[in-house]
């Protein structure tokens, strides 16, 4: 008899649910306003969600960028119980963290802890020393003094976040966002991942290896490439050469990649590959389509070229994808 097929498994969130969030004199406030968003506002939708706290590196009240002043009802020893510990930012790429903040960074990391830093606060986490022979990010206007004062790092200067399992860092700013919304489908599945997206009105999910930013995009041409790629959104099942790309838009094959790669950062073939997996994960995710079918029907041809680009790109084959985060 045949067994009827396995039922995919949805993640039920971490085993310590407890968030720590570090405040210090000269917090950066977008950076904590994104934490609080993601981690700290009530959501009972949700049966058992984060449980969130703060932690004072400095004696309040603490100076906030705008002109505001912050307290917080904990201190330091919030660390020691905490299962995920954010750094929103630090004061100052020149600012030395204190000691005892580092080595109740140190602690909670030896313990188990899931250490997190938005845009400069990576350098505090390098100053404890875990990032060494790591891989880490940070905004692109810090890789270098990164690069410089800790070598031994294996920085990633132009992707939007890195998740080493136990040590995540995130680009500048908005790829905060992209960071937090990725941990919480890695903690609760992407259904969870959505809803707080839509909430929040962003993008469910960038993925970690986009480009930070866009170095010179031409407004006169924005309307035009807009155009196609919606196009290409609506036939990624097509073959989509460059020649007929370049038909559609009016222009010769070679001006069409230039003007495509400063609009997106990309090639068209790099832009297409990366829409046709986050097609992919949705059919993955949402459907009991065959894998097969789901290469087909997102254009990759064949099911041996989806599994090449998941674990490329994924570390996962599309099997594991799905028994991972597919909805129940």
């Amino acid at each position: 008899m045949k067994k009827p097929p396995k039922r995919p498994r949805r993640p039920n969130g971490p085993a310590n649910r407890d968030v720590a969030v570090l405040v210090y004199d000269g917090l950066c406030t977008f950076e904590f306003g994104i934490a609080v968003e993601m981690f700290g506002l009530p959501r009972p939708e949700f049966d058992d969600w984060y449980r969130f706290g703060l932690c004072a590196v400095d004696d309040g009240p603490m100076r906030a960028a705008g002109g505001m002043h912050v307290l917080a009802e904990g201190g330091l020893d919030g660390i020691a119980r905490a299962g995920t510990v954010i750094v929103p930012g630090w004061r100052g790429v020149d600012a030395p963290p204190p000691a005892a903040l580092l080595d109740a960074l140190r602690k909670a990391h030896a313990r188990g802890a899931r250490l997190m830093s938005f845009c400069s606060g990576v350098f505090v986490l390098a100053a404890s020393g875990l990032l060494d022979g790591r891989r880490a990010t940070t905004h692109w206007r810090y890789v270098q003094a990164l690069a410089e004062r800790f070598p031994r790092i294996q920085i990633e200067p132009e992707v939007l976040y890195v998740d080493e399992g136990d040590l995540l860092t995130s680009a500048g700013s908005a790829a905060a966002l992209d960071l937090s919304l990725h941990l919480i489908r890695r903690d609760f599945g992407p259904e969870m991942a959505n809803a707080v997206a839509r909430r929040a009105v962003v993008p469910a999910h960038r993925d970690g290896g986009q480009a930070q930013f866009i170095q010179s995009p031409l407004p006169e041409q924005g309307a035009t490439l807009g155009k196609l790629l919606e196009w290409m959104r609506r036939h990624l099942e097509q073959p989509l050469p460059l020649s007929l790309l370049a038909e559609r838009a009016r222009m010769s094959e070679r001006t069409l990649l230039r003007r495509f790669e400063e609009a997106t950062g990309c090639s068209p073939k790099q832009w297409l590959t990366h829409e046709r997996l986050s097609r992919a994960r949705e059919l993955l995710e949402g459907s009991n389509m065959a894998v097969e079918r789901v290469a087909d029907v997102c254009g990759f041809g064949s099911a041996d070229t989806l599994r090449h680009h998941f674990r490329r790109s994924l570390k996962l084959s599309p099997a594991r994808y799905r028994e991972r985060f597919a909805h129940q």
